[in-house]
């Protein structure tokens, strides 16, 4: 006991001693650079965090890059942060995500990456702006037309939603630094079932309508000083008469749009928003000399000499090639002008029912045979009122947690009252549990269920990886929120650390961990055959026990000095070769846990009593047990010694004290000692009043 207490010390000693690690830095930009692919390329670094501009082909700027770990680290299960390259184009659409590095177990040495980088490939095209969540609809599916679903990967759902976390809180968080003209919530679209009467002059004294005005003397005087100051002859002789009479109205509400076209007119642009459900129709009128386009304009493309911006952000917009004919009500000046029906994308964030500015430049020429262009921008703002819209209700996604219990809620259900059944009987009827006829039939069924159900089904078999994992997370500092993920194993260390205080080590090691259940069955195979059975002297047992505690320290170290080797050195546990993968691995793997297995045929569970690191951190956390649970005669151990000689875990001492640091919980002792046919004790007093009986 004292050892163990020595080894709890430098345990402790070395989560305090390594609190200075770091967090990763950004990769270089070379490394960064080598995921960009063609034409695009990297273009200058905007922050201290990994975030670079994305370059078009003609070195213009079009989007973003930064690696997801150094502004999101959030810890996966092998305790390092999944590092993820993400492409955002200016807009807040995914051109790429793809996976850096990670070290999640599952997806290192058991599925292999394929999966995983198969996974990421499912953002592209999608928005930031787009509620995208992992896994699929849950229960009438009525949020499908809402929530955008990515598929997970089977047997890695939690490190795939650790991942997905990661990528969305790194977009967003450069969308709100650096792209904060990009809506991250749906944007308003015209209710099509509000209803009012409009006329032009209403339009007008609402506000509904901009109107912008430029003389031919503003004009000349934003040339001014430039080699096209002369080139306008107009501009000179006419200074004052207009230049520029621009008209924009929002035709997305049908009551404007009523008001505004002829009837029908109108019904184009309702036939036209059936097909286009998604755009804003924007009509623009220029009743002076401007015009709105060049000669070169194409119809149903984006206008030449306009464009758009919201919150400092551009506008894709493009002509609706509708015929326009706009409603007699209106003055006649406006039926003289030219009118266009500009379309722009809701979902690229354009909101109608926010203050938005239009950018009409005007051109002119120098120069005969190749003529230098010059132009200035003529800017009029506009919004529209939101009485006229609709803003759907935003449907936030459930945090990982509840998605998490939700996907798994038939399972966890069964495995809680499992749980509570198992240790109910074992805090209360334990006695009677182990005097029972068929107590080696139940607990064989109960060891099948945690192999069948809680191992293979549900993916429960404890590992080291976690401990070590909450280690490196204590260190840094970071969040423990990738716990949440995986609720099923999380239920299971629950009803493990409860077991500390009532059996020590024993609730989890004889009756919850599915590979030790294995070992038990190959045991019991190995004594129907009648294999030679292995049984280590009291020395060459107790000094076995303790490379348990060197494997746990070793892996501890490799922890702080190699972290991005932990997931090889946690292969010790053959745990994710035998039930989390199935035997479906590479040849070695399966080779070691075979090996193991077959081993526990003629030496009863030797990879749990010598070799396993979870168990030596449970015999640690059985440390703050409150009592000693196996009842004892004073007869245990002077004279009898019948329960040291049955223990196939040589946890009791010659004394007849138990060492709970590795006794198991198999009740055989407990079984024993109720047993009048089998306890020394007990036989011996039964004997002694037989005599007595008969001498009388």
């Amino acid at each position: 006991m004292k050892g163990l207490r020595s080894i709890f010390c430098w345990f402790a000693a070395l989560l305090i001693c390594a609190g200075g690690m770091a967090v990763a830095e950004p990769l270089d930009r070379d490394v960064i650079a080598g995921f960009v692919a063609p034409p695009m390329e990297l273009g200058a670094a905007v922050n201290d965090k990994g975030v670079y501009e994305l370059l078009n082909s003609g070195g213009a700027h079009a989007g973003y890059v930064f690696e997801t770990e150094p502004m999101a680290p959030l810890p996966g299960f092998s305790g390092a942060p999944v590092n993820v390259l993400v492409v955002l184009d200016l807009e807040g659409r995914f051109l790429d995500v793809r996976l850096i590095s990670h070290n999640e177990p599952i997806f290192v040495s058991g599925l292999g990456p394929a999966p995983f980088h198969k996974f990421f490939e499912q953002y592209r095209g999608h928005s930031i702006s787009d509620t995208l969540v992992v896994g699929s609809p849950y229960g009438s599916g009525s949020d499908s037309s809402a929530l955008i679903y990515l598929d997970g990967v089977t047997k890695a759902t939690a490190s795939v939603r650790i991942a997905h976390e990661s990528v969305l809180a790194a977009a967003l968080q450069v969308a709100r630094e650096k792209m904060g003209g990009v809506a991250v919530s749906a944007p308003a679209f015209p209710n099509k079932a509000y209803e009012e009467d409009l006329t032009w002059d209403d339009l007008i004294q609402q506000g509904l309508v901009t109107r912008k005005t430029v003389l031919n003397s503003e004009v000349q005087a934003e040339f001014s000083g430039t080699v096209w100051a002369d080139d306008d002859p107009i501009a000179l002789t006419e200074p004052d008469a207009e230049y520029l009479d621009l008209w924009i109205v929002d035709l997305g509400p049908p009551a404007i749009a009523r008001a505004v076209l002829d009837g029908d007119s109108y019904d184009d642009l309702q036939r036209f928003l059936e097909i286009s459900g998604d755009d804003e129709p924007i009509l623009v009128i220029e009743t002076a000399r401007h015009g709105l386009v060049s000669d070169d304009f194409v119809r149903n493309t984006a206008p030449d000499w306009i464009s758009a911006e919201q919150n400092g952000f551009p506008i894709a917009l493009r002509d609706s090639d509708l015929f326009v004919e706009l409603s007699d009500d209106l003055p006649i000046e406006l039926h003289d002008g030219v009118a266009l029906i500009l379309r722009t994308d809701r979902r690229l964030g354009f909101d109608p029912a926010t203050e938005w500015t239009l950018k009409v430049q005007a051109v002119r020429e120098h120069g005969m045979f190749h003529p230098d262009i010059g132009s200035v921008t003529l800017s009029a703002t506009h919004v529209t009122d939101d009485r006229f819209f609709t803003r759907p209700e935003v449907i936030q996604p459930a945090p990982p947690w509840l998605e998490a219990l939700r996907a798994r809620s038939s399972d966890l259900i069964t495995l809680a009252v499992f749980l509570a059944g198992l240790v109910g009987i074992l805090a209360f009827g334990m006695n009677a549990l182990a005097a029972h006829p068929n107590f080696t039939a139940i607990r064989l069924t109960i060891l099948a269920f945690m192999t069948g159900f809680v191992g293979w089904w549900g993916q429960g078999q404890l590992s080291i990886v976690t401990p070590l994992a909450t280690l490196r997370t204590a260190v840094d500092g970071g969040s423990y929120s990738f716990l949440l993920y995986d609720p099923f194993s999380l239920l299971i260390w629950f009803a493990a650390i409860i077991g500390f205080f009532l059996w020590g080590r024993a609730l989890f090691c004889g009756w919850l961990c599915p590979f030790g259940a294995l070992q038990e069955f190959a045991s019991y195979i190995g004594r129907m055959v009648r294999l030679p059975q292995i049984e280590p002297s009291r020395d060459w047992d107790a000094c076995l026990k303790w490379l348990k505690y060197v494997v746990l320290l070793s892996l501890v170290l490799v922890v702080f000095i190699a972290p991005d080797h932990v997931d090889k050195a946690t292969e010790v546990e053959p745990f994710k070769t035998a039930i989390t993968t199935f035997f479906i691995r590479e040849w070695y793997y399966v080779v070691y846990a075979v090996f193991w297995l077959v081993l526990s045929m003629v030496l009863f569970k030797g990879f749990c009593r010598y070799v396993c690191p979870l168990g030596a951190l449970m015999a640690i956390g059985g440390l703050i047990r409150r009592r000693n649970w196996i009842e004892r005669r004073q007869e245990c151990g002077t004279p009898c010694q019948l329960c040291k000689v049955k223990c196939a875990y040589q946890a009791i001492e010659k004394s007849g004290k138990v060492q709970y640091s590795e006794c198991f919980g198999c009740l055989d002792c407990v079984k024993i000692h109720d047993d009048a046919e089998q306890c020394v004790p007990l036989i011996l007093a039964r004997r002694k009043k037989t005599r007595g009986v008969a001498a009388r």
